[in-house]
């Protein structure tokens, strides 16, 4: 079966259900986490060496952007797996990377925190040697799939070496983890992101990602590349879910003392079409920073700053277009309208920010250092 195929029954037999209750309840979608594991998709970008299928960024971005079509929560989880994957690939230990390929792993990443805010790169959080082991302390402010996921690829100070930062992967069962509390938010009500705070959690000093200090250099050369993209078609995946629901909407809806459809106004179809061009132009810019990061291009990193502001940005108006073009109808639960466009508001808001971004990308225009 295709992937293409593949994601088409995962959405018909699982995901269509599933999301309007994933949204109301605030639920974790551990359903569809399971369809994903038996489809071989929690191990889509591992190695075929250790059992996964060897496939890269097109063929995450092509998962995310189909799951985000009908639920953004999940998308938002795998997105934050396959990122999470991408540093195990490159610098963890083959048992790790098998349980991942095999679909037995979730990992995600925990990055974001309450001193740092959205400047991720660089981590309050500490780590410091006892013997053979490594304790952990840190204020993780949001964390995907917290304590839902199997593990955390996991920033801190470095230990000992120069640098801005150090990668771990921490089982998710450690002692010494502990949520503050449960997630209950306007968007994305199902991915369980909430703070983790790490109180002496050990670990073994075999559990670096990378060399000590080497965090930064793997956090903007891998983890970057692939979330700032799978983000990005999140939101892509999003916008053309709402305009999919917006057109069908329009076009069943009937004036009945005349006979014509709403699609039959030129001002909604004008609506209709701004919206969809916006998201041909994020798919666009998506497919070309795919294109970027594969052929190692000068301008790549400029490309994976501008994917998710652009995209983020993108979904907030197409979002915005459909409630309009639906006007009422929009604001019931059972035509998912309303559901993607609070999902949508969380892109533009998660580090980095689109207000980040955008000075990043202007420094990049400049000609200034980023950092």
């Amino acid at each position: 079966m295709s992937l293409t195929d593949t994601l088409a029954r995962i959405d018909t037999d699982v995901l269509q259900a599933l999301a309007p209750r994933t949204d109301a309840e605030g639920r974790f979608p551990r359903e569809a986490i399971d369809a994903l594991a038996g489809a071989g998709l929690l191990g889509l970008v591992s190695a075929t060496a250790v059992g996964g299928q060897g496939r890269g960024l097109a063929e995450a971005a092509q998962v995310v952007t189909a799951l985000a079509r009908t639920c953004p929560s999940i998308a938002m989880i795998v997105c934050m797996h396959y990122s999470a994957t991408a540093v195990i690939e490159a610098f963890g230990p083959e048992t790790l990377r098998r349980a991942v390929a095999e679909g037995r792993h979730l990992s995600t990443l925990a990055f974001s925190e309450a001193e740092s805010r959205s400047h991720f790169w660089a981590p309050a959080s500490t780590a410091r040697a006892e013997g053979e082991a490594v304790l952990l302390d840190a204020r993780k402010s949001w964390v995907t799939s917290a304590f839902e996921a199997d593990s955390y690829v996991w920033s801190s100070k470095p230990v000992a070496a120069d640098g801005a930062s150090t990668l771990w992967w921490v089982d998710a069962k450690a002692d010494g983890l502990s949520q503050p509390g449960r997630f209950d938010g306007l968007g994305l009500r199902g991915n369980a992101s909430t703070p983790i705070t790490a109180q002496g959690v050990r670990i073994a000093a075999g559990q670096r990602l990378g060399a000590d200090g080497q965090g930064f250099d793997i956090m903007m050369g891998t983890v970057l590349p692939w979330f700032a993209t799978l983000s990005a078609c999140c939101s892509v995946g999003l916008s053309d879910g709402a305009l999919t629901r917006a057109i069908g909407h329009v076009g069943a809806t009937q004036h009945q003392h005349l006979s014509t459809s709403l699609a039959d106004l030129p001002t909604i179809r004008a609506y209709l079409a701004r919206g969809r061009i916006k998201a041909d132009m994020a798919q666009a810019l998506v497919n070309d920073t795919i294109a970027a990061i594969g052929a190692g291009r000068l301008d790549t990193m400029l490309r994976v700053l501008e994917v998710k502001a652009a995209a983020a940005e993108t979904a907030l108006e197409v979002t915005d277009i459909a409630m309009r073009v639906c006007g009422g109808a929009a604001f019931r639960k059972e035509a998912g309208i309303e559901r993607l466009f609070r999902d949508a508001r969380a892109a533009s808001v998660m580090a980095p920010t689109s207000d980040v971004l955008y000075d990043f990308i202007g420094k990049a225009v400049t000609g200034l250092p980023l950092f």
